[in-house]
C-alpha cells in the first residue's frame, strides 16, 4: 500500500529532513507544493485533505491553523512537530517507547515531542513510573543543542561573521517545553530548565542532576541505570549504556545526523549522587527521526525503517 504524504512546512529544517528520510521509499508519495503555493491557504488546505498523513512542521500558531483546514469527515492522520499539541487533550503524545507502540500506530492525531522533552523524559519518565524517583520532586534539567533548533533565524546568526561560541536563555523560567516536560513525566512540580545553544550544527546532550542521598527511600545510581535498562529493553532505538567509566561526552561541530538516543547514569561511589544524562541529534530522535518512526508505525511498517541508526 502507497500512503500519500503532505509536510506542511517542508523547507524548513525539520520538513527538509524528514523528506530526506523518505527519500526513495515505495511505501511513500510526497504531495509537494512549489515556492508560490506554499503560503497559499487554499493550495495548502487541498493538501491536506488529500493527504492520508499531513506531517506538520510548522509554527505553533500556523499547526492549528492546518488543523482547522482540514475536514473533519476526512480521513487525513496528522503528525505535528510544532508544540502546538503536545498536552491538549485527544492528541497522543508520540514518544512511542513511553507511551506505547500500539497507541502511536492507532491514533489519528499524533504530537511529536520536543528535543529537549526527549532526552528528559525518556531519563525521568521510566523511572517516576516504576517508583524509583518520587513524582514530588524539584528537579532541574540541565541542556545543550546545537544551533540548528533554533530556526533559520539562530542558524544565521550563528553561522555569521562573529558568531557567538554559546548563548544560555530561557531566563524567564517560562519555557514552552515546560507543561509537556511535567505531565508526561507524571510530576507534581514543574521542571527548573537551564537550556543553552553551542556552535554545533546538531547534537544535544540532556542532563538531570540528583541529590538521591536527599530523597525518601534513598534510591541508589545503579538501581536507576538498571531500571532504564530494563525499561529500553529491546528498544531498537534507545540504547542505555552500562558502567563502563566514560571521562566526558562530546558534541562535535560536524557530527553525523542520528535518530539514536543514548542514556547514561553516572553515579558517585556511595551512590547517592547521580547524573542523568541524555545524548541524542535534536533533529534525529529530537524532531524528524521521530517523526519518521511515528509516520512507520501509523502506516504499519517497521519502526526503524528509514531512519539512521547505528546498527543500521
Amino acid at each position: 500500500m502507497t500512503h500519500k504524504i503532505f509536510i506542511d512546512g517542508a523547507a524548513g529544517t525539520t520538513g527538509l529532513e524528514i523528506a530526506e528520510r523518505l527519500e526513495g521509499r515505495s511505501e511513500f508519495v510526497l504531495l509537494r507544493l512549489d515556492d508560490a503555493q506554499r503560503k497559499d491557504t487554499g493550495a495548502r488546505r487541498e493538501a491536506l485533505n488529500e493527504a492520508d498523513i499531513a506531517i506538520l512542521c510548522l509554527p505553533d500558531d500556523a499547526a492549528r491553523e492546518a488543523v482547522e483546514l482540514i475536514d473533519p469527515a476526512n480521513g487525513t492522520r496528522v503528525i505535528d512537530a510544532s508544540s502546538a499539541h503536545r498536552t491538549a487533550e485527544g492528541w497522543c503524545y508520540g514518544f512511542p517507547e513511553l507511551v506505547g507502540r500500539e497507541r502511536v500506530s492507532d491514533a489519528r492525531r499524533v504530537s511529536n515531542p520536543g528535543c529537549y522533552p526527549t532526552g528528559f523524559l525518556a531519563l525521568v519518565a521510566p523511572l517516576v513510573r516504576e517508583g524509583i524517583l518520587p513524582a514530588d520532586w524539584p528537579y532541574s534539567v540541565n541542556a545543550v543543542s546545537g544551533y540548528s533548533g533554533g530556526g533559520k533565524a539562530l542558524i544565521e546568526r550563528f553561522e555569521a561573521d562573529g558568531a557567538p561560541a554559546f548563548r544560555a536563555y530561557g531566563y524567564d523560567l517560562a519555557h514552552k517545553h515546560l507543561p509537556e516536560m511535567k505531565t508526561h513525566a507524571g510530576l507534581e512540580h514543574p521542571v527548573l530548565f537551564a537550556p543553552s545553544v553551542v556552535s554545533a550544527f546538531r547534537g544535544m546532550i540532556v542532563e538531570v542532576p540528583l541529590h538521591l542521598g536527599a530523597m525518601e527511600g534513598d534510591p541508589h545510581a545503579d538501581s536507576l541505570r538498571d531500571t532504564l535498562a530494563s525499561f529500553y529493553e529491546g528498544s531498537p532505538v534507545v540504547t542505555v549504556h552500562g558502567k563502563a567509566p566514560v571521562g566526558e561526552l562530546l558534541l562535535d561541530r560536524d557530527t553525523s545526523p542520528s535518530d539514536g538516543l543514548e542514556l547514561f547514569v553516572f553515579g558517585n561511589e556511595g551512590g547517592w549522587n547521580a547524573r542523568l544524562v541524555a545524548r541524542l541529534d535534536n533533529l534525529g530522535k529530537g524532531a524528524s527521526g521521530a517523526a519518521v518512526q511515528n509516520l512507520n508505525l501509523m502506516c504499519g511498517l517497521p519502526e526503524t525503517a528509514g531512519l539512521r541508526l547505528p546498527s543500521a
